[in-house]
């Protein structure tokens, strides 16, 4: 197999049909055409550049009690670095930029409401800026697989 077909096939197969086995990687590589070896030195290679942001299983948050919410704010200009810290948090899911008025947004997944409340306080209080919520109140998953 080609080895740029192999790279591809392999990346299509972690994102919807990894195996759960004693050897993964192994599979993964009769599946591809590659060694076990070499599976695991592209992934590791991937996740290096990248490509791969992260290799794991997604539990779902709501069932093991967390509360997850959307949150917005508005930062000016000069203050841009603040959307590196808040991204970098623990609890922060996602962060992106928007060409909006709220032009920071950001997702949260935190063990309790008071957990959430004092975070919000916390990002306001250390950063002078007011933060907007939207808990979520009903859960839409979309499964997101990129097809290489």
């Amino acid at each position: 197999m080609n080895e740029k077909i192999a790279y591809k096939k392999l990346l299509n197969l972690i994102q919807e049909d990894f195996p759960l086995v004693s050897r993964p990687f192994k599979e993964l590589g009769e599946k591809t055409g590659l060694s076990e070896k070499e599976v695991i030195q592209i992934l590791k290679d991937l996740k290096q550049k990248g490509i791969i942001r992260h290799l794991g299983a997604s539990p779902d948050s709501r069932i093991l009690g967390y509360k997850t919410c959307l949150c917005a704010v508005n930062i000016p200009e000069e203050k841009m670095y603040i959307t590196e810290e808040i991204a970098k948090m623990p609890e922060v899911t996602h962060a992106y930029l928007r060409k909006h008025k709220l032009n920071f947004w950001f997702t949260v997944v935190i063990p309790s409401e008071e957990a959430l409340e004092k975070l919000v306080e916390d990002i306001e209080a250390k950063y002078g800026i007011k933060v907007k919520t939207f808990p979520a109140l009903k859960k839409f998953k979309v499964k997101a697989v990129f097809k290489v």
